[in-house]
């Protein structure tokens, strides 16, 4: 029996606030209430039992559940309600999703017999409970104008777990009470779980199959979807799978109020949305002092993709890997005797400066106060370009523009997720040990959700030794979330104040023992990758605490003092230290240390206006959450932060929610307040939405040449970056692109007389006049004209427990054996099986959800590849039939063919990159001639022609790109660049034959993009995409894209074009109808070609001399041609193996084969093959194409000026068509024909 899938977790924690005032609802006054049940209330009673499950209960309204309507639900004693009839329970106890589909409010192995209690079930329709089960709705769902129709109410009163002989009798006299009520009307259904005080005796069950116990489960399963041979997984949502997770669900809520839990499980969306109002929870006892709270996240689970919400408003998402469910005691110590103790240790004084020994960097990449007066006119680039500057007298200052944060030099969009990465090192003494503790180069990565001030830092390879004892010091991490702090009306957290560009430095005393720890950090502000860098040095003392122990750290407040460049703050913070039990009791103390810190940073000293902030500052933190794994050794600290006046915190509960984080905005979205607790929800710059939800804005799509000419952009989540294409470097403004290789006829001038470096190492810049400079390229140093490969290796760029691999001009990371990761982080453990292993695994006869044990003769087994990939082609052993899955399995529509025949399926998992020297992704000039060129996975290969003859020992790669799939390629014989594309992205790139790297010029909105074709006269290129089952068009740098068909196609692939008479011909192997069409190159009279005696048409090729079209045949393994104007088609030749692509040259077509690993050369004049050439790596080969030394002769009207086009210029025979991109709004484009 299989554990159950751990979900991630991770822990919010919330102050308990006074009740606030709610609508009156008919709910219980003070504890929670179940509906009312039993026989005499007319339930029905299902049978005693281990495992056994009702008949079917035909209900009178339908339940909506995951978007489908059900109409029979089955009871079951396991503590599920399933919407197809069960399994027995060895299938499903203890796995989820469960193939059969089901509503859990507690799924484990139940047993009611000899009177263990009893399962009641019944539809009601009754107006009483109908308003009972609607105020519990409307409590969760306060907008909802719900009235359902039918209730379902299944209730398992004192059941018992199942207790096998022998074994542990503790539980014998545990008995759990809960309740489900499902409610629906004709558009909608909501679940409702009751969990009453005390009702849960019990979280865990033991394994009939197994020496181990299973916690329960508690979620939501859609049923599995059959397909012939293949079952998919539904959807599935886990509420909660743990034991500590389930013993909490009578203390938490979703509806405010313990133990409700209300989900809207099915309406016109096909997910489980969960009720959020928990910020308003109502406590069991009122008068408790000291009362546990936990916020559980809600954790969606679909195949490998985790959606996590969380219920309690004004919590957040983490984007940590391993999050943990954790409780929280709300302290006893009330605010005010907080802060006066906090006063008494530390009277306010006037700002000092620690003195800091041996750290004397200030880290401030460009100070304002310099001895020549600087002016905007030359400083602009000092600023961020999100901020303007001005000029005073005595200087310049930068201020970030409306919608951005920080002090002007640094600035990041209000309400952006931020992250900061950096490294940490030190050397400390744990205890009494004489041994420190030395580590270096340990990350430091931190995610903060800014609109709610949350932040979250995961420390990595910090020893056991250290971890636990480092737990008290949250505030390591907590200068992330004193930057990122949300401000109050008139309050500036750090960010605002530094721009993430300061030093740090701390002392830590511990009282007791007097021990002192020095913290030191640099902040270097926002890197390249628009995320922030830290430095963090450690030295001295800590107490020791015990291995396994918890840390719990209550909520403080601390005074920040700003005076001329300089914060100071000091504090005196306690802990509690709860160490492992030992004979079942549990240990418990308390340490305080106290907390001094200056922060150092460069303001801007020109402004003389007013300070827009207090000198004075209250940062309050709480929900601090501080864990150690040691299993991963990875210390993590998490905490919400609001900056704000001097407050005993007595009227947090009037504040605004934007200020206490209680607000439900998407986490990138600003919160902006109104009056009283009003606010509303505004997108951040970048972002579109309503602000609950927001989509980051494509600005590269939206708005063609943004970055002006000679630069691509790419878009960036928020935000774009503008990339000045090769040949172009930015210019002193660092927006527009300039000149910079050496142009003719300088080139000529100066070709062999500069001094720089080999091209491999360096380039050769134009400055102007005759005039150049020698700059080293990235991954080398020196004065470019003698570079020297950088070592990255020795500057610590790969986990402790990976190895490094220094390469000209890169490095390559790899993890150690008994590590898993991709080098730059490892853990422990074996590598994780993929989803093809693990379902082959089960196949093969481990049983489960999936393939039930039985299923062994007939049964389908997945095929994987060497690296746990979905082979591309799937095949029934005992059926014979074969289809294409895509890389999670699912089947390809219009794939599956009949015995004997194995479809042209492309994988679309690109090969892993080998371990050893990496190779530039760089083109080899092409000789002059003609070649051919022809995709092998990871490469494009070239074979000179000579003549109507293959010149073999001239063959070579062209272009690496291992991490790629390519599948099509073309060639423009004006510019002399080679195109491909590539399904593992997806992507569609080129490159210069002429030699270079590559460039992407298609990243989005493609699914499995495969031939490709270029119009060299009209300057377009068109290609196929069989997943989205369309054909497209744009410019050959990629914009102005316009589909011109997705209607009629399945799996189209190979495309051709005749320019000269503005002809398109492409392929459609439709296993159920293939064919051959064509249109005009705009589009229109669009017709079907060929039908008749067609198999598995892969290829197509248009000779632009003979006018004949040409196509190979995998399913009929013939290589056929015809001129598309005349009746007819001939057999070049028969029996060939497993073609794909084809292409044409003088009298001999050229074809690659799947089956031989070769180009094969057919005279189409006599039919008869000639020659082939197999590459010296066998592997498959997809698309080849021709390229010309010179272009073919012709022209169109899209040859001159476009054909006075504005946009798209599409040749049509005789004439041509103006076309505008999809998608245009606001482009001055005149379509006409």
């Amino acid at each position: 029996m299989r554990a159950p899938p751990s979900c991630p977790r991770w822990a919010l924690l919330a102050l308990a606030l006074p009740v606030l005032a709610l609508p009156v609802l008919a709910l219980p006054a003070e504890r929670l209430a179940l509906l009312p049940h039993g026989e005499d209330h007319g339930d029905a009673a299902l049978e005693p039992g281990d495992d056994v499950h009702s008949a079917a209960l035909e209900l009178s309204t339908a339940l909506r559940f995951y978007g489908a309507a059900v109409h029979s639900l089955y009871v079951t004693t396991n503590g599920i309600i399933a919407v197809n009839e069960p399994s027995s329970e060895e299938k499903y106890l203890g796995q989820f999703p469960v193939s059969f589909g089901a509503i859990a409010p507690f799924m484990a192995d139940l047993d009611t017999t000899d009177g263990r209690g009893n399962v009641y079930y019944r539809e009601d329709s009754s107006s009483d409970v109908l308003q009972l089960a609607s105020d519990y709705i409307k409590r969760g769902f306060p907008e909802s104008a719900f009235d359902p129709s039918s209730v379902v109410i299944v209730t398992w009163k004192l059941v018992a777990p199942f207790q096998a002989p022998g074994e542990d009798h503790t539980l014998e006299e545990k008995r759990n009470t809960f309740q489900a009520v499902l409610a629906s009307s004709d558009s909608s259904s909501y679940a409702i779980f009751l969990y009453p005080e005390d009702s849960l005796q019990f979280y865990s069950t033991y394994s009939k199959n197994g020496d181990e116990n299973i916690s329960a489960m508690v979620g939501f399963s859609q049923a599995s979807t059959n397909y012939y041979f293949w079952e998919k997984p539904g959807s599935y949502n886990v509420i909660a799978n743990d034991e500590d997770s389930i013993r909490n669900l009578y203390k938490s809520s979703n509806a405010g109020k313990q133990g409700i839990w209300v989900f809207e499980i099915g309406s016109s969306s096909d997910s489980i949305v969960p009720a959020k109002i928990s910020s308003i929870l109502e406590s069991i006892e009122p008068n408790e002092e000291d009362q546990e709270m936990t916020s559980k996240p809600f954790t969606s689970d679909y195949g490998s993709t985790e959606i996590t919400q969380q219920y309690i408003t004004g919590s957040t998402d983490s984007t940590e890997e391993d999050q943990h469910l954790v409780t929280y005691s709300v302290p006893q110590l009330g605010a005010e005797d907080f802060l006066t103790s906090y006063q008494d240790q530390f009277p306010p004084q006037p700002p000092q400066v620690i003195d800091v020994e041996e750290f004397d960097e200030t880290g401030i990449v460009f100070r304002y106060h310099t001895d020549v007066q600087q002016t905007c006119a030359n400083n602009r680039h000092q600023c961020s370009v999100h901020a303007i500057c001005k000029d005073y007298p005595n200087g310049f200052c930068c201020s970030c523009i409306a919608g951005y944060k920080g002090n002007g030099r640094q600035c990041v969009a209000e309400g952006s997720p931020q992250r900061v990465n950096g490294k940490v090192r030190g050397r400390i003494f744990v205890g009494n040990n004489p041994v420190p503790v030395v580590f270096e180069n340990t990350d430091l990565h931190s995610y903060v959700v800014m609109n709610q001030g949350r932040a979250y830092t995961a420390i990595s390879t910090i020893p056991e030794t250290l971890g636990y004892s480092l737990l008290p010091l949250a505030s390591i991490g907590g200068i992330i979330g004193w930057m990122f702090a949300v401000e109050q009306q008139g309050y500036k957290n750090g960010f605002s104040i530094t721009g993430g560009e300061f030093t740090r430095q701390t002392e830590v005393t511990f009282l007791g023992n007097n021990e002192k720890l020095v913290v030191k950090q640099k902040f270097s502000g926002i890197d390249e990758h628009g995320h922030l860098t830290i430095s963090t040095e450690m030295e001295g003392r800590i107490p020791e605490i015990p291995s396994g122990s918890s840390v719990h750290i209550e909520p403080y407040t601390e005074l920040y003092h700003t005076s001329s460049n300089v914060i100071t703050s000091s504090s005196s913070r306690e802990y509690t230290v709860t160490e492992p039990e030992r004979d079942g009791v549990a240990s418990t103390y308390t340490g305080a240390y106290q907390w001094r810190q200056t922060i150092s940073f460069d303001e801007c000293i020109h402004d003389d206006s007013p300070p827009s902030a207090p000198a004075t500052q209250q940062l309050s933190v709480d929900s601090v959450f501080v864990l150690y794994n040691r299993d991963e050794q990875i210390l993590r600290y998490a905490m919400s932060n609001s900056i704000g006046p001097i407050s005993d915190g007595s009227a947090d509960i009037n504040r605004n929610p934007c200020y206490t984080g209680t607000h439900n905005c998407d986490t990138n979205a600003v919160c902006r307040p109104g009056t009283g607790n009003r606010f509303f929800c505004e997108c951040s710059i970048g972002f579109r939405g309503d602000g609950n939800v927001c989509y980051d804005i494509d600005e590269c799509a939206e708005q063609p040449g943004l970055c002006g000419s000679n630069a691509d952009c790419n878009n960036q989540p928020g935000t774009y970056r503008c990339e000045c294409v090769e040949g172009y470097q930015f210019a002193a403004d660092g927006r527009t692109c300039v000149a910079s290789v050496l142009q003719q006829p300088l080139l000529e001038q100066l070709k062999g007389t500069h001094n720089c470096d080999i091209p491999q190492r360096a380039q050769c810049v134009y400055t102007g006049g005759s005039a150049y400079i020698c700059t080293c390229l990235p991954g080398f140093s020196g004065d470019g004209r003698a570079c020297e490969d950088v070592d990255e290796c020795q500057q610590g760029h790969c986990h402790p427990d990976a190895f490094c691999y220094n390469t000209p001009g890169s490095f390559s990371c790899h993890c150690k054996a008994g590590y898993r990761g991709d080098g730059f982080r490892c853990v422990l453990g074996e590598v994780e099986k993929t989803k093809c292993q693990h379902e082959r695994e089960v196949a093969l006869g481990s049983g489960g959800a999936f393939f039930p044990r039985d299923a062994r003769v007939g049964h389908f087994i997945p095929q994987c590849d060497e690296h746990g990939h979905y082979l591309p082609t799937q095949c029934h052993g005992s059926t014979g039939y074969c289809w294409c899955v895509d890389r999670d399995g699912n089947e390809i529509d219009g794939t599956r063919s009949g015995p004997g025949v194995r479809p042209p399926c492309l994988s679309t998992a690109a090969p892993p990159v080998v371990i050893g020297p990496s190779v530039r992704p760089d083109t080899v000039p092409l000789p002059p001639g003609t070649h051919l060129l022809f995709a092998q996975s990871g490469k494009i290969e070239h074979v000179p022609l000579e003549g109507n003859n293959m010149k073999k020992s001239g063959a070579k790669a062209l272009l690496h790109i291992p991490d790629k799939v390519v599948i099509g390629v073309a060639y423009d014989c004006v510019d002399k660049m080679v195109y491909w594309t590539d399904i593992s992205g997806p992507s569609i790139s080129r490159a210069s034959l002429n030699g270079g790297e590559p460039t992407t010029i298609i990243k989005t909105d493609l699914g499995s993009p495969e031939g490709i074709a270029v119009d060299h006269l009209g300057r377009n290129i068109f290609w196929t995409d069989s997943q989205l089952d369309r054909i497209e068009v744009a410019r050959l740098d990629g914009r102005q894209r316009r589909i011109l068909f997705d209607t009629g196609l399945v799996n189209p692939r190979a495309i051709v074009l005749d320019p000269v008479r503005g002809n398109l011909y492409w392929t459609d192997w439709n296993r159920e109808a293939p064919k051959i069409e064509t249109s005009y190159m705009d589009g229109s009279n669009r017709r079907i070609l060929v039908k008749d005696d067609l198999g598995l048409p892969n290829g197509l090729t248009f000779d632009p001399y003979s006018s004949m079209l040409c196509w190979v045949d995998a399913g009929t393994k013939r290589l056929e041609c015809m001129n598309p104007n005349q009746l007819g088609r001939r057999k070049i030749i028969e029996g060939i193996q497993y073609p794909f692509g084809v292409t044409s040259y003088g009298k001999n077509l050229y074809y690659t084969d799947w089956r031989r690993d070769a180009v094969v050369a057919v005279d189409r004049t006599i039919s008869l093959e000639n020659d082939n050439f197999q590459p010296h790596k066998r592997s498959r080969l997809y698309g080849i194409t021709t390229a010309f030394a010179q272009c073919p002769g012709g022209h169109n009207y899209c040859t001159v000026n476009n054909g006075g086009c504005t946009h798209l210029c599409l040749a049509t025979p005789g004439g041509r068509t103006c076309r505008c991109p999809d998608n245009t709004v606001g482009v001055d484009c005149i379509e006409r024909n």
